[in-house]
This record gives structure tokens, sequence and C-alpha cells, in this order.
């Protein structure tokens, strides 16, 4: 396995409150240099249902819908090796910086999307002096949960 390594940054301004954190990017993520890029992940139809908006659909709808709803975007992951898009395969992982973010944005909440965010985020930051809280993963390989238990846990999270 070779060591991949993120490729674009955060989304996040100085308004940001709401600071959501991935693993590390899916291959058609990393195809596409933008996060949730895999048509079946319904992370932005979770976040739309959540915030009361039309999905976002372009790049640059996606960054926009961000910024005006005050969430930061990053993952936890900076670089790994990994096979394909697979968390459970990712090894050897280094951490981003996910305290610059803090430093510069008043994020008064972390949310965790899904298990092996939490682990990373768990085991890197857990000196982090802001409320974290970990909710179903949006990817298409938790099919365990439905769209509607999604936007529940997810909504309950943001505005909790």
């Amino acid at each position: 396995m070779a060591r991949l390594y993120h490729i674009f940054g955060p989304v996040y301004d100085s308004e940001s409150e709401i600071l959501i954190l991935g693993s590390f990017p899916s291959v058609k993520s990393r195809e596409e240099s933008f996060y949730y890029a895999h048509p079946q992940n319904r992370f932005w139809r979770v976040l739309a249902a959540c915030f009361g908006g039309d999905i976002p659909v372009t790049t640059e709808e996606k960054r926009a819908f961000l910024l005006e709803n005050k969430v930061a975007l990053w993952d936890v992951v900076e670089s790994c090796e990994v096979n394909g898009s697979s968390d459970a395969s990712i090894r050897g992982a280094v951490p981003t910086d996910i305290a610059r973010i803090c430093r510069e944005a008043p994020i008064r909440r972390i949310i965790l999307n899904g298990r092996t965010a939490e682990r990373y985020f768990r085991r890197f930051f857990a000196e982090l002096p802001v409320y974290a809280i970990a909710v179903p993963s949006t990817s298409p390989a938790n099919a365990a949960c439905g769209i509607i238990e999604l936007t529940d846990a997810w909504r309950a999270a943001i505005f909790s």
C-alpha cells in the first residue's frame, strides 16, 4: 500500500461554529478534490434536511452551503495507507491540524462522521476543549441506518 495524502484543505471561515470531521477522503472524493463526492454518500442530503435547504450539487454550492450555515468541514487523518475507500484498512494514520481551526474559528461543537472518525479523533485530539459527539456515518457502507434515522441523529447533534 502506498501512503496517500489529503489533497484538499478544510472548509471554514471566522464564523464557523460547528466542525464536522470525517476520517479520510474516499476514492471518489480524492478524484473530485472535495468532500463526500460519492453519489451514494448521504452527507449532503442529510445536511440539507437538517438545515432546511436545497441539496447542494457543485463544489461551489457545497462550500457556500457550509459557510452559510456556520459549518466547518475537514477530516481527522492527513495521511495514511488505505485500500480504496475502506476506513477499516487505514494504517499509519497521521492527524490533520484540527487545533488550527479551533484557534481560527469559534468552534463550539465537533461532530464526528462515523466510528472511524471518532476513533482517530479520540486518539489524536482528546485534549481539545471542545464538545465532540459521534454520529452514524453517512457512508453507503453504513446500510444499517436509513436516511430518516441519519437525519434525526445528525439534527440532534447539530442543534442540541
